[in-house]
């Protein structure tokens, strides 16, 4: 069980032994163990797994100490080996290929918070025509157009069209970013699962995240043609299957409810609902309380003449109250 860190069966035997039964000389353990192999016990003391007393007794090292550091050395052992390979298989590609060079810049993987925030940055400010998004649940490396990036690209005519997975919704605050996000005619739809976070540029060039983590992200920059078209059409069919969130106009107005037509706060609620968001969830993102949301939403059904709230989706469709 233990060779994997350099023990034959015998040296293992000896060390279970000590363990189990405590100190023992070395006729001891030939009586209890089998003849005690030339090197055996030696080899035990080399790897720091048993000492000898002043009365030629051996005495075993804690296995938790012992064998932990055995076990990191060959961890820290094994890493190496595998950047040696990695590197080696690196140089064998580069040296059987004189487009070696070339096929890599086709795709390059980024790691660090840091850096994978710099790509979408670039992402943005090269963008010419439009740009595509996937986006999970799950909290964002990079914060909503922290670096600025996206309205500098929105001003010069870059079109958004961005793909939410529903419990994106859950996270406190997360609706007023997307109503101003539509305010400035980017296009969002809500859709149950996202399959991955994804980022792409004029169809030329895409971010795709190789792990989940937010702390230590590594994300893989795509620039060959036939790989951006594959997540091109990942992105087309997942926006096939998503619902508009809806429009939006004029700042968000929070007071008694209206008794005319829908307002832009009754408009911001069924558009929330139609999403798949709850009750709780509208009145969090709107701020409003939850007595407040759920009157609106009556007075909509009697406006409508809806008697379910999928009348109510029906009709806010039909009289053009949300997309």
């Amino acid at each position: 069980m233990l060779a994997a860190i350099g023990l034959d069966e015998h040296a293992e035997r000896i060390y279970t032994h000590l363990v189990a039964h405590g100190p023992a000389t070395r006729a001891e353990l030939a009586a209890r163990c089998g003849p005690v192999a030339t090197g055996s016990l030696e080899l035990l003391q080399a790897a720091g797994l048993v000492a000898p007393d002043a009365a030629r007794r051996f005495t075993a090292a804690p296995p938790a100490v012992a064998l932990e550091a055995l076990l990191t050395g060959q961890r820290h052992a094994l890493r190496e080996a595998e950047l040696t390979a990695s590197m080696l298989t690196e140089a064998y590609r580069s040296a059987s290929s004189g487009e070696g060079r070339a096929h890599r810049d086709l795709i390059e993987v980024v790691g660090g918070r840091a850096a994978v925030s710099h790509r979408v940055a670039q992402l943005q400010a090269g963008a010419e025509r439009e740009l595509l998004a996937l986006v999970t649940g799950r909290h964002q490396v990079v914060a909503a157009d922290e670096t600025g990036a996206e309205s500098a690209a929105v001003a010069r005519g870059v079109a958004y069209r961005v793909v939410l997975e529903r419990r994106a919704l859950d996270e406190p605050g997360a609706a007023r970013p997307l109503f101003e996000a539509m305010d400035r005619q980017q296009q969002i739809r809500v859709v149950e699962n996202v399959p991955t976070k994804l980022i792409i540029a004029d169809r030329s060039l895409a971010l795709v995240p190789l792990t989940a983590s937010t702390t230590d992200p590594v994300a893989l920059v795509v620039r060959a043609p036939a790989l951006v078209t594959v997540l091109t059409v990942l992105f087309e069919q997942t926006w096939e299957w998503a619902h508009p969130l809806g429009r939006t106009g004029a700042a968000l107005a929070v007071g008694p409810v209206p008794a005319g037509d829908p307002d832009e706060t009754d408009r911001r609620i069924l558009a929330l609902l139609l999403s798949g968001a709850t009750d709780p969830a509208v009145a969090k993102q709107l701020n409003l309380g939850l007595r407040t949301v759920q009157r609106r939403i009556s007075r909509l059904m009697a406006l409508a003449r809806a008697d379910t709230r999928i009348q109510l989706g029906w009709q806010a469709h039909r009289r053009g109250w949300v997309d």
